[in-house]
């Protein structure tokens, strides 16, 4: 069954998103007109009633997007990995002496030269799922790359400084 989303114009305040989870608990989002931002836990007990509500920052509900956003997507992975012979999936840190490091991601050729999908680049405390061709490398980002292990093998010689 999908997770159903529910939308609630609140005049005057703003846009309440909700979320009930399969234990029964409801949550949601309160986006003000204002560019506030409340995460909500509601009384299981009274459906109209906030229990407990957190303020968050614009730079607090980033992270908090991101972390879910990178746990499902690791979490995927890890499904992929158990139901896929052969299939791993590894991080690879970019070192400061990279060939790579400064360049688009693009210029790895990774999947032409290894067979290995990157599907994510961590940076600090952010992550860029999907990136593209075009996204620059920085020296300690972490590579997020699906492949064999050959090719997982390859892609660290390759971005490696021994590539070269």
């Amino acid at each position: 069954m999908g997770v159903r989303v529910e939308k609630t114009d609140l005049p005057g305040i703003g846009v309440r998103h909700e979320v009930s989870t399969d234990s029964g608990q409801r949550i949601g989002v309160v986006a003000h007109h204002d560019g506030r931002r409340d995460l909500v836990y509601f009384d299981p007990e009274d459906p109209d009633s906030c229990k407990a509500s957190v303020p968050l920052t614009d730079d607090e509900a980033e992270a908090l997007a991101d972390i879910l956003g990178t746990s499902i997507m690791l979490s995927q992975l890890a499904d992929i990995r158990q139901h896929a012979d052969g299939l791993l999936t590894e991080q690879l840190s970019i070192p400061a002496d990279s060939p790579y490091a400064g360049h688009p991601l693009g210029d790895t050729q990774a999947r032409t030269r290894t067979g290995v999908s990157i599907v994510a680049v961590l940076r600090g405390n952010q992550a860029v799922p999907s990136p593209g061709p075009d996204y620059v490398l920085s020296a300690g980002d972490v590579v997020v790359a699906v492949g064999t292990r050959r090719g997982l093998d390859q892609l660290g010689r390759l971005i490696s400084a021994d590539a070269a």
